[in-house]
């Protein structure tokens, strides 16, 4: 049944401060009730042990059984005399001294003395103390009852004392005016620690009703669920809070792990990496390049009110490998501008020459030229028998001449036409020739080398330089996502060709390192175990 029809207000904080309200009064309530019932016997134990107090020490008085024994049943007489001094003395009700057939030797009403007692003595002339509430003449009463001993030890009576219960009863009630005004106090406090309570839950809740939040959290869950972007929450400690289908299909988590990683640390989860270290905060900046698994993501972070964050990804390995192709299309362009620019420098030549009427030396020209050109592709696929690699490095080398970078084969490359995976293997040599011509176009001697060749199925490519070097402290550092000393192209973002590569070497379980050439320019190695089949 809906708060509308309870007859609640709708705010979900009025509701929580009635609620709360209501909680404090039950509590004040309950609390005074469990306070007032052991109250109430414990008024009663301490009256009747005062009845039998006050018994015991008029029993003791030695002269009042000696009176007992020397007198009768007289309004005037000592028994009846001492009973009253003591009543008097003690504000009890009555003291009442019986003797062994249980008639009244002392009453606060004279015309009673002589008479039975109206409840039995029994007990106390039987020698056993008595504490009991009972009604009698005078009404109800907390009462005590002892032996009278004479001075032998024999029992010669009984001193019943009462106390009014009305006395007890008073006190008890006297008791609730206090009682009930520390009540009134808890509750008082309850009722603002409530309201103040229900303030910062207002403030928090935006002053929502239930309805509202329930509806807030099922178009969230709605949403998060199915947006084709990757999100990921994360608390004030790093913990995991949410992650949606996306987010765990582009870190390749499990399909449903936004309810197995929830409460995890983000470390935990992820692992040590850039990514990790991206949407932890370590990393700065917008729109930042990572990769996780074989997938380019592009993640964006950003701090919550609580000390979280929320963090978003998207998916730009499509866009990546694009870009790709566009750089393999721009390089085979310029390959063939260059081409295009040689033969017409070489048809400007050869026209001079038949112009000239020079025809000898025309066909040598065309000779060499062919001759030339028929050398260098037969060289390249001498050595290396994969099509798609030979027609790479072929084009690279034209490209390289237009530059002034000469690219050359090492003497020891041979590799067969066994490869697994020729794209793969196409990638990562386009990617470290590019980054040698780039170092090498500017150093005094330039030169590029690459060497490829086979050891039993494993695919070793060397890739050597004439430029600057790497650092040998930075050497690990340039595989890292967005490492680049490159201004990014228009179509996407640099620093992600090296750490591609390794990412593609480590897919076929293979390594890739940087280290020095022997003419102080960098070199990069590949092996790949299983490239070959």
């Amino acid at each position: 049944m809906s708060a509308r029809r309870l007859g609640l207000p709708r705010r979900a904080v009025s509701q929580i401060l009635l609620t709360q309200l209501a909680i404090a009064a039950g509590v004040a309530v309950l609390a005074t009730g469990l306070f007032l019932t052991p109250l109430g016997a414990q008024l009663d134990d301490q009256a009747m042990r005062r009845a039998l107090a006050i018994a015991q020490s008029a029993a003791a008085d030695p002269s009042l059984a000696a009176d007992l024994l020397d007198s009768g049943p007289d309004g005037d007489g000592p028994v009846q005399s001492a009973a009253e001094r003591i009543r008097s003395a003690t504000g009890a009700e009555y003291v009442v001294v019986v003797d062994l057939r249980g008639i009244r030797r002392s009453h606060p009403d004279p015309s009673r003395i002589g008479l039975p007692v109206s409840t039995d003595p029994g007990d106390a002339l039987a020698g056993r103390e008595v504490m009991e509430i009972d009604d009698g003449t005078l009404g109800r009463s907390a009462r005590g009852k002892v032996p009278l001993l004479a001075a032998d030890g024999e029992i010669v009576g009984a001193v019943s004392v009462g106390i009014a219960y009305d006395s007890v009863r008073e006190r008890l009630l006297g008791a609730i005016p206090g009682l009930l005004a520390y009540a009134g106090g808890a509750l008082a406090a309850g009722a603002l620690a409530a309201y103040l309570l229900s303030r910062r839950i207002q403030r928090q809740t935006r002053d929502l009703a239930f309805s509202d939040i329930a509806g807030l959290l099922s178009e969230r869950e709605a949403m998060l669920h199915s947006i084709r972007e990757g999100v990921i929450a994360l608390d004030r400690h790093g913990r995991i809070r949410l992650v949606n289908d996306e987010a765990a299909r582009l870190l390749g988590l499990d399909p449903a792990a936004s309810g197995t990683v929830a409460g995890r640390a983000l470390d935990e989860v992820l692992g040590a990496g850039r990514t990790t270290d991206v949407l932890a905060g370590r990393i700065d900046g917008r729109d930042l390049l990572t990769v996780q698994g074989p997938r380019v993501l592009v993640a964006n972070r950003m701090p919550t009110d609580d000390g979280g964050a929320v963090a978003t990804l998207r998916d730009r390995t499509e866009l990546e490998h694009l870009g790709r192709e566009l750089d393999s299309t721009r390089g085979l362009i310029d390959a063939l501008r260059a081409q295009d620019h040689e033969h017409a420098n070489r048809l400007h030549t050869l026209l001079g020459l038949l112009e000239l009427d020079l025809y000898e030396e025309a066909v040598e020209f065309v000779t060499e030229v062919v001759g030339v050109h028929r050398s260098t592709a037969e060289q390249v696929t001498e050595k290396v028998r994969d099509p798609l690699l030979a027609a790479l490095l072929v084009g690279k080398t034209t490209v390289a001449a237009e530059r002034g970078v000469p690219l050359r084969l090492a003497p020891s490359t041979l590799l067969p036409d066994r490869v697994v995976d020729p794209g793969g293997l196409v990638t990562i040599t386009g990617n470290l020739v590019d980054n040698a011509l780039d170092a090498a176009a500017g150093s005094t001697a330039p030169l590029v080398e690459v060497e490829l060749r086979a050891e039993g199925r494993a695919a070793i490519l060397m890739v050597r330089d004439s430029g600057p070097g790497v650092p040998a402290e930075r050497r690990e550092e340039i595989f890292t996502e967005g490492w680049s000393t490159k201004q990014p192209t228009a179509h996407r973002e640099r620093g992600l060709g090296l750490a591609l590569v390794r990412r593609l070497a480590e897919r076929q379980g293979g390594t890739v390192r940087a280290g020095e050439s022997a003419d102080g320019g960098a070199e990069f190695s590949v092996v790949l175990p299983e490239a070959l089949r």
